[in-house]
């Protein structure tokens, strides 16, 4: 085990529904074994998507990726968990933190670490893919907001 994958304890966030669960496969691993950070980027942008849209009732599309951490690497075989939750709305815009995790089996466990995280924003849009204002939501506006 490299010093880097040590899980201290198990941080998987249970209080909270994943966006996005995938299986780390073979292809999406470089040459070392470990998995390409733009596909975990990628993995970040769905789920992040996933809760904008619902949001805004319709189409969205990324204008920014305003923080992107990587804390640990990913491996062949983790099972990669993307947590998204709104930080903030604008008129057209929805800014929403993306935190990443990853399962791996040791020992008949499963332990977890934060691997990544990111910040990103989103535009509402219309059907030609001009920005479009968000739909008005009152101080309950969601599970994942």
């Amino acid at each position: 085990m490299l010093p880097t994958e040590q899980p201290e304890q198990d941080v998987f966030p249970r209080d909270r529904q994943p966006t996005v669960r995938i299986l780390a496969m073979p292809a999406h691993a470089n040459p070392n074994g470990n998995i390409f950070g733009g596909w975990i980027m990628s993995q970040m942008d769905v789920a992040g998507g996933v809760v904008a849209m619902e949001y805004a009732g319709g189409r969205v599309m990324t204008v920014a990726v305003t923080s992107m951490e990587f804390h640990r690497p990913v491996f062949v075989g983790d099972l990669v968990s993307c947590f998204a939750r709104i930080q903030k709305v604008g008129s057209t815009s929805i800014t929403v933190k993306v935190e990443v995790f990853a399962q791996r089996a040791r020992d008949g466990n499963l332990l977890s670490n934060e691997v990544t995280e990111a910040v990103i924003v989103y535009v509402a849009i219309d059907d030609e893919g001009r920005p479009c204002k968000l739909p008005e939501r009152g101080p309950d506006i969601g599970q994942y907001w």
